[in-house]
């Protein structure tokens, strides 16, 4: 059956080119994940608030191995895409940003992010999602996307009002942690939305 509705994006956006270093002008660097990440990935999850708002653990160096060539490959799936967030001169992990649930055909995604415990802080996670989001929206030509967190995860929170990302409301129970059912807030951002300038976000704290 024929659509009436044309693709957003065509299949081969992602696939049709290397996956990119995005710019940001803070002392970062956004970059694909490299095999030698393992160790900072795996310590970065020993964190007890990872675990509090995750639903991973890690139990070996070589179990997060696994995981960095499954986010290296997403990439020409299509379905996710994951970067990882680095100092731009010691090119030490300070933490991930992603694009999850692709749907190029609705030019639809969720972001996603964490940071090391001792990037925390320093504005890392809105540089970050600045950096990503302007790419998607702005360059890719996505036209939305979302933003979800626990409504006790007030960081989370802060960083989807630093980065532009509209509060459109409440998904109830939506979401199972180690604690119980969690409420989600939901933020998004629309590619009708004013794209941030090339700097924004290098000097943000939180």
């Amino acid at each position: 059956m024929p659509s009436l509705i044309p693709d957003v994006l065509p299949p081969g956006t992602f696939a049709g080119r290397e996956q990119p270093v995005l710019p940001v002008a803070s002392g970062l660097r956004v970059r694909p994940w490299e095999p030698k990440d393992a160790p900072a990935v795996f310590a970065a999850f020993q964190d007890p608030l990872m675990h509090q708002w995750h639903a991973r653990a890690a139990d070996s160096e070589d179990e997060v191995r696994g995981w960095i060539e499954e986010w290296r490959t997403s990439w020409t799936g299509e379905r996710h895409a994951f970067w990882a967030v680095a100092d731009a001169e010691s090119d030490e992990i300070a933490g991930r940003v992603a694009l999850r649930c692709v749907a190029l055909e609705d030019g639809a995604a969720e972001i996603a992010y964490w940071t090391v415990p001792a990037a925390r802080g320093r504005g890392v996670a809105p540089i970050a999602v600045t950096a990503l989001s302007r790419w998607a929206l702005h360059d890719i030509g996505f036209h939305r996307i979302e933003l979800l967190h626990a409504t006790g995860n007030e960081a989370s929170c802060r960083v989807a009002d630093k980065t532009g990302f509209a509060l459109e409301g409440t998904k109830r129970s939506a979401l199972l942690h180690q604690d119980g059912w969690h409420d989600m807030h939901l933020h998004a951002r629309v590619r009708a939305d004013a794209a941030p300038p090339p700097g924004y976000g290098e000097s943000m704290p939180g």
